[in-house]
């Protein structure tokens, strides 16, 4: 039996766009091979990082090219804990970022995420109590792991509250482009002006994870103390990867690709939605979100998620529990659904065989 898995955030093969992005890394090595088979500087490929500049209306030397955003996230992290900075974080969070502020032995703040995104008036007092140097670390935009988003009049009362209390904000968007329905919101980054506030993103989920190239736009006293970090884990970055991502870009490839990743993630979310609709068993809950890769599952009274994902791998399906997402638990009886990676027909077979296992635990017929 063919385990359907709801546990990776991975694009579906057909989301990859292999072909053109083989042309594109011929052509980089044809055009600038001297400089893109070669070491490169700490920032990354002048063009691309140009590139991405020109996107966010800054000025190239502000921005870096990271292996993935996690790393960006990583060297930040580890220049603001440095400076005795108290991270706040939100509840669920992404997991790795939370094993990264972990091994680091940060202060973290938890702010709960609800429907509407994190609960901004909660950050708010947290961060008017709290002395010192802060840092609010947010994904607003199809949240991973819960694929809530934080609306537009939250944005604006987040940022009035950090720039009250003198707090960065760390605002990580690898999904705010895969938006399939809905109104566009704009970046915690873009309303700021740029001011008080630091961009992750990645090109792992708009073109292909195996390239691994990020990036951080940062404020400019940051810049050089996140250059040495980059200096002390690697000799160059991976230059040849990010030209051929920069040939992607320049020659137009990106914005239909991303419309076709669009129309791939939005048959997948369907297809997850009306699965549930049609299975679910009394109790299990489940939000809708607009775009990204990941649906948040409330389970029903007395399932633990941690018993059901056990069960689950000897059904043929898997996910990842709720409180991996938690820094102080929670999360017990919560689920991450992925339906970025299996096509329409296999999220309907693992959401049935996922709903028989909630019934049974839950003792509830259909």
């Amino acid at each position: 039996m063919a385990v359907v898995s709801f546990a990776r955030g991975i694009p579906g093969p057909d989301l990859l766009p292999a072909e053109e992005l083989g042309a594109c890394a011929l052509a980089a090595a044809r055009k600038d091979g001297a400089r893109a088979l070669n070491y490169g500087p700490p920032s990354g490929y002048p063009p691309l990082r140009e590139w991405v500049a020109a996107r966010h209306g800054v000025a190239p030397e502000r921005v870096i090219l990271t292996t993935g955003s996690l790393q960006g996230f990583n060297f930040v992290a580890r220049e603001l804990v440095r400076r005795d900075a108290t991270v706040f974080v939100e509840a669920p969070c992404y997991d790795r970022s939370l094993g990264i502020l972990r091994s680091l032995g940060a202060r973290t703040v938890a702010i709960p995420v609800g429907e509407g995104g994190i609960d901004v008036e909660g950050l708010s007092v947290a961060l008017e109590a709290t002395p010192g140097e802060k840092l609010v670390y947010t994904i607003p935009t199809f949240q991973n792991p819960s694929g809530h988003t934080l609306g537009r009049a939250g944005r604006d009362r987040l940022l009035q509250a950090a720039r009250e209390t003198g707090a960065t904000i760390l605002e990580d968007d690898p999904y705010g482009l895969l938006r399939f329905e809905g109104d566009p919101l704009p970046q915690l980054f873009e309303l700021s002006g740029g001011e008080g506030a630091i961009l992750l993103s990645s090109f792992s989920k708009t073109v292909s994870p195996g390239i691994r190239v990020g990036y951080v736009v940062l404020p400019e006293e940051l810049v050089g103390a996140i250059e040495r970090q980059v200096l002390e884990n690697y000799v160059s970055p991976s230059i040849f990867a990010q030209a051929a991502l920069a040939e992607f870009v320049h020659e137009g490839f990106f914005e239909p690709n991303l419309e076709h990743a669009c129309e791939g993630l939005r048959i997948r979310r369907d297809a997850m939605l009306g699965a549930l609709e049609r299975e679910a068993p009394e109790g299990l809950s489940w939000n809708e979100p607009e775009g990204g890769y990941f649906l948040w599952l409330e389970l029903p009274e007395g399932v633990d998620a941690g018993v059901l994902l056990a069960r689950g791998e000897e059904a043929g399906v898997t996910f990842v529990k709720g409180s991996d997402f938690f820094l102080n638990g929670g999360g017990t009886s919560s689920a991450r659904l992925a339906y970025s990676f299996e096509t329409a027909d296999e999220i309907g077979v693992g959401v049935e065989r996922l709903a028989g296992l909630v019934r049974e635990a839950a003792g509830v017929t259909a």
